[in-house]
């Protein structure tokens, strides 16, 4: 999709309704719903965390931005999601957690950057995080700088891969994690990455919403 065409389409992106739920189902591991029931005591005491699904040109089309995590001791290691992280006391609400933490995490200059909507919040239970995303872009290319204590790789996908339906397989074991999982789980393919979990849901209502307005 090109830049023009994008910015077009942003105006029905905002007002369009959606249901989020659908979206998440499609691309939710199966045992989710397992650990969901699991985490209910857990969820009051989650933990705050804002992710920017960033948008931005590179040759006149639009690509979106995923980063590869760094391997450390904890669920998420080498797992591929998208720039955010955790909310801290100084910042004044979830979105300016998620404008924060992506440029500490990819070096962008976030006066570049807009917003055009939120998104469902995400509950993760592994790590007992209260995802909030939103939909950001920059008109204008982006240089990019990431963090090397966090991230190990950073990610720009082009959006028509993912608004293409032939992407979606089932995986498992070491193209999804660290961690050994002999469960089959959906999961989008992205060149050589394997996108999947909480990354992937949100990336369902992302492309449920897009398709929906083009």
């Amino acid at each position: 999709m090109t830049i023009n065409r994008f910015l077009k389409i942003i105006p029905k992106i905002k007002d369009f309704v959606s249901d989020p739920s659908i979206s998440h189902l499609k691309m939710a591991p199966p045992y989710r719903k397992y650990l969901l029931d699991l985490s209910k005591k857990k969820y009051n005491n989650s933990k705050k965390a804002g992710v920017s699904v960033l948008f931005h040109p590179i040759n006149n089309n639009i690509f979106f931005t995923l980063i590869l995590r760094n391997e450390y001791d904890g669920v998420h290691s080498k797992q591929i999601s998208f720039p955010g992280g955790r909310t801290e006391k100084n910042d004044k609400n979830i979105y300016e957690t998620a404008l924060r933490e992506t440029n500490e995490e990819i070096g962008v200059n976030v006066d570049e950057i807009k917003l055009i909507r939120k998104l469902e919040n995400l509950y993760i239970p592994p790590s007992n995080y209260d995802i909030t995303p939103f939909m950001v872009f920059a008109s204008k290319k982006l240089l990019f700088y990431k963090d090397k204590n966090e991230v190990q790789e950073i990610i720009n996908i082009d959006l028509d891969q993912l608004l293409n339906t032939g992407n979606v397989v089932n995986t498992k074991g070491p193209h999804i994690s660290n961690r050994h999982l002999d469960t089959l789980v959906p999961a989008y393919k992205f060149n050589d990455h394997f996108v999947w979990g909480a990354t992937a849901m949100i990336l369902s209502e992302v492309k449920d919403i897009i398709n929906s307005v083009i």
